[in-house]
């Protein structure tokens, strides 16, 4: 009768071992040294090798010519413990035999002296499924045995042993089989049965083991009957009832490249498999991309694609239509490759603050007022600032408003001829650019009313020309720290409003500090208007005698300059304010 390849090749000595070098040669050299403990216990995945080196070690320590790391295998003792019927080792499967009066039973046994060999050697499988009674009862036994016993505790779960086992005795852990050793094994295993195969074949196999080699010999003691002598990839395939790896590949290939016709083709074959199956399968080929240099998919493709399938898994557990839920993934994937990375957006802007140039211009004087901006503002203007009422009154007055001071005196406000005068090269230069500009000032506040207005007061069209947008900016301190970090909105919207490919010349302007005794012009964000029925309201220059602002005051203290910012304290001009609430307010020295 033929065995199954896991019991006909189990490991008969420490050589032979597959993936368990540090296990096996801490146990060889405590042999060759006789440095032996009255307890070990193995622990690690099933299919491991612990079993079997429970009963390697076991023969060693009883084979005639002494304990060695190389029985010699031909002596009664290693003949009757290779076919397991030596009467001094007793093995005992604690799945079975888990109660108080089986460890009561073995504890009896350790009393009587070996019968043919110089140790009794207890072998206890699945120890953990021992009963806590069981296990106090093992207790005073396992920690001070006689001389001539020995155990060898085995479990897949060391964790569920206590903690006064587990310090009684050594812990030696049988780490998973690589799969390379796995696929190399099973190579040898097939070359020494004369059976034909594919190594892709005994790749899928190995795989599925799962790092157990046990598992993986006995799916290919499956496969070599399924495939009648010959293991391919087909026959395995099918056997295992998973997909090819051929097709996951043209899968992902299909999903890079957005070929939504071959997605369906996929999906209604893949109805004849398990959904659960196939993103396994999927997530296993993704690792493999991951480890392989030559992948075409970048580790943040192959994380995103990993966490579509976590998703999917979770919602297969809550039991969703699995073909609807595999369609979702492949999707959802699909979908992934359109998300930009945070490097990608970095790049993006990069290239677009490339098409900035900043240039900065410092102003200076030594005999005249130093002027950061000249605006000139019309007749229309002032009226289209002006609420609806105030328009209806600007339009129907024909005086000036009297303003009522602390004093109670009414000044005059004089009159200011409107002969056009040729503006200089200002924002409004260009008409149909401004109202761009103007456009573009709504669009920021539209979006964020405290960047609007931080744009609208710091920033002074220029001009546009040649598919540049040249401004001049006054913003300092938070204004600026606004204006950069809102940087990407501001020119995504000049793109916009602009033109696609638009170049921002941005001219940094500042005031140069001048001698005390250079008057500067204050530009205010503010407009003193004087409403006029035949006029429809115009800027007014505001004369008194003997104020501070008057030509021909003599030398009384109301003629000497004062600093322009400081003329808003005046009361004449606060009710000035107060009553037409203009949006803007001129402050010109006469000549």
């Amino acid at each position: 009768m033929s065995l199954a390849l896991a019991r006909k090749y189990r490991p008969a000595t420490f050589d032979d071992l597959i993936g368990q070098e540090a296990v096996s040669q801490t146990l060889s050299m405590a042999l060759e040294g006789k440095r032996l403990s009255h307890a070990y216990l193995f622990s690690g995945l099933r299919g491991s090798g612990k079993t079997s080196t429970a009963r390697i070690f076991a023969k060693a320590l009883l084979c005639e010519k002494g304990t060695s790391s190389h029985p010699c295998g031909i002596c009664v003792h290693c003949t009757m413990a290779s076919e397991n019927s030596h009467m001094d080792i007793i093995e005992m499967d604690a799945a079975s035999n888990r109660g108080i009066d089986d460890i009561k039973d073995l504890i009896e046994h350790t009393k009587y002296k070996p019968s043919l060999a110089r140790y009794k050697i207890f072998i206890i499988d699945e120890v953990h499924m021992l009963t806590p009674q069981a296990f106090n009862a093992l207790l005073k036994t396992l920690e001070e045995p006689p001389d001539f016993v020995k155990f060898i505790l085995a479990t897949t779960d060391p964790l569920k042993l206590p903690a006064t086992i587990l310090s009684r005795t050594q812990h030696f852990r049988f780490k998973k089989i690589p799969q390379p050793l796995v696929l190399k094994h099973l190579e040898h295993i097939l070359d020494l049965e004369n059976v034909g195969y594919e190594r892709e074949a005994l790749d899928i196999i190995a795989r599925s083991g799962a790092g157990s080699l046990r598992d993986s010999l006995t799916l290919l003691d499956q496969a070599i009957v399924y495939s009648k002598n010959f293991v391919d990839v087909g026959t395995v395939t099918s056997m295992l009832g998973i997909i090819e790896p051929g097709r996951l590949e043209t899968l992902l290939q299909d999903i890079m490249h957005k070929n939504t016709a071959q997605l369906l083709s996929f999906i209604k074959m893949a109805t004849d498999y398990e959904a659960e199956m196939i993103l396994d399968e999927f997530t296993l080929y993704l690792k493999e991309l991951l480890l392989d240099e030559k992948s075409p998919f970048s580790p943040m493709i192959i994380e995103r694609f990993f966490r579509v399938l976590a998703e999917s898994k979770s919602l297969l557990a809550l039991g969703s239509d699995g073909e609807f839920v595999l369609s979702l993934s492949l999707f959802k994937m699909m979908e992934a490759l359109e998300i930009k990375d945070i490097d990608t957006m970095i790049r993006g802007l990069e290239q677009e603050l490339k098409g900035v140039e900043v240039s900065e211009i410092i102003v200076t004087t030594q005999n005249t007022p130093v002027y950061e901006e000249v605006t000139v503002i019309t007749e229309e203007d002032i009226i289209a600032t002006l609420p609806v009422q105030k328009q209806h009154k600007a339009s129907l007055s024909k005086e000036a408003q009297e303003v009522q001071t602390d004093s109670g005196s009414i000044p005059e406000v004089a009159q200011v001829p409107t002969t056009p005068v040729p503006p200089p090269q200002t924002q409004h230069n260009h008409l149909p650019q401004n109202k761009l500009f103007e456009k573009l000032v709504a669009k920021l506040y539209d979006r964020d009313y405290e960047l609007g207005a931080c744009f609208e007061r710091n920033i002074l069209f220029e001009n546009f020309m040649d598919n540049e947008l040249t401004w001049g900016s006054m913003a300092e301190d938070e204004d600026k720290k606004m204006l950069i970090t809102h940087w990407g909105l501001i020119s995504h919207f000049v793109q916009d409003v602009f033109g696609v490919g638009t170049k921002i010349i941005n001219i940094t302007k500042k005031k140069v500090d001048t001698p005390p005794s250079i008057e500067k012009e204050t530009e205010v964000e503010q407009a003193l208007v004087h409403e006029d029925a035949d006029a429809a309201s115009m800027i007014e220059e505001i004369e008194m005698k003997s104020s501070c602002i008057a030509p021909d005051a003599g030398e009384t203290e109301a003629a000497k300059e004062k600093d322009p910012s400081s003329l808003f304290e005046e009361p004449m001009i606060k009710e000035a304010i107060a009553l037409f609430d203009p949006k803007k307010v001129r402050i010109k020295r006469n000549a």
